[in-house]
């Protein structure tokens, strides 16, 4: 069953005429085309009665017509209303309202005539939570990528270079394996400047005998990696190593607990009580984890409050983190599959 097929199945179960999916990258996952196309229209509109049409600007139809997508193309000028060159009626319609605009949503109305709209997020993030094979394989890709990005990072670090530089390094590097953009903002963070979880690369100096954190990820074939590793440089204080151990721990026995039917909330309590029996609970301020895949951050939530369970075939982060100021930031990713007996780390540059 192909995608766009899943999607008919929701509309057949919600009595709905159509969907209108807005988001690029739901678009790119349904038909294997993306474009990022700023303030134009770019939609695909899936059809109970199985016809998909995708709406996208003119000079975008022969690169569609090149991809996947087999359904019927709407390309349209600068100059001209999308909406006009496809008239139809849709009593009931399933929309992303995470994404849609209201000004898109009185376009629709007044085009379609649509009487009852409908909430399609949760159908698709279900549909994008479990990843396939060919998915899969990219994520590993982009994982194994990721570990070449820490391993040039690592060896580049010398007393006296600046965080920036570091950042600036490993991306430049990473090119030459084909690499053409990173998942989000590469971070290099040294010592105590780590003590702040989205602290932002600078001018900091790297000195002897402290830890660095590297938080990056690469992308694949628009599949995502995102792992954070914590090195040594030198020896760093004893509390700052208590800490990583700490952290270390924390991470290890949380995957151990992965495999399918666990709850979710579950996992990140086993890294939680960890850390906070170690003394350092109100220095681990965020979630466990979270989904990944056409996005570094996506559905599921890897949080305290997710009750759902884990299922074969999802792709999820494991990271938890203790942040003393003054001290020391620790924090240690890993990019996980979860397989039918249990799990399968992706990342494996070295603990």
């Amino acid at each position: 069953m192909t995608k766009t097929e899943e999607i008919r199945k929701v509309l057949q179960q919600q009595n709905a005429d159509a969907a209108w999916i807005t988001t690029p990258l739901n678009v790119y996952y349904f038909t294997g085309y993306r474009s990022e196309p700023h303030e134009r229209l770019f939609a695909l509109l899936v059809q109970a009665n199985g016809e998909d049409v995708l709406f996208c600007p003119k000079m975008e139809v022969e690169e569609v017509k090149a991809s996947p997508f087999d359904g019927k193309i709407i390309g349209y000028l600068d100059t001209e209303n999308p909406f006009d060159l496809y008239p139809k009626t849709f009593t009931t319609l399933l929309i992303e309202s995470e994404h849609l605009t209201v000004k898109r949503q009185r376009e629709l109305s007044q085009t379609f005539d649509v009487q009852v709209y409908s909430d399609l997020d949760q159908s698709i993030k279900d549909l994008r939570n479990i990843k396939s094979q060919e998915e899969i394989e990219k994520i590993k890709k982009a994982a194994e990528l990721a570990d070449k990005c820490i391993e040039i990072g690592v060896s580049y670090l010398k007393e006296g270079v600046e965080e920036r530089e570091v950042v600036n390094h490993i991306e430049n590097e990473i090119k030459k394996y084909g690499v053409n953009e990173m998942s989000f903002d590469t971070m290099v963070l040294f010592g105590d400047h780590a003590a702040s979880p989205h602290g932002t690369p600078g001018d900091r100096k790297l000195q002897n005998n402290e830890y660095v954190l590297f938080d990056l990820g690469v992308v694949y074939e628009h599949y995502c990696s995102d792992m954070t590793r914590t090195v040594k440089f030198g020896n760093p204080s004893q509390e700052a190593e208590n800490i990583y151990n700490v952290v270390l721990k924390a991470e290890q026995s949380a995957i151990e607990a992965i495999k399918p039917g666990v709850t979710i909330k579950n996992i990140d309590k086993i890294a939680r009580d960890i850390i906070s029996n170690a003394g350092y609970g109100e220095y681990f301020p965020h979630r466990l984890g979270h989904g990944l895949g056409l996005e570094e951050h996506e559905y599921q939530d890897v949080s305290s409050v997710n009750e759902n369970t884990l299922e074969a075939g999802m792709v999820i982060t494991i990271e938890p983190g203790i942040y003393v100021p003054g001290i020391a930031g620790v924090r240690i990713e890993d990019d996980i599959l979860v397989t039918e007996n249990g799990y399968e780390i992706l990342t494996h540059y070295e603990k």
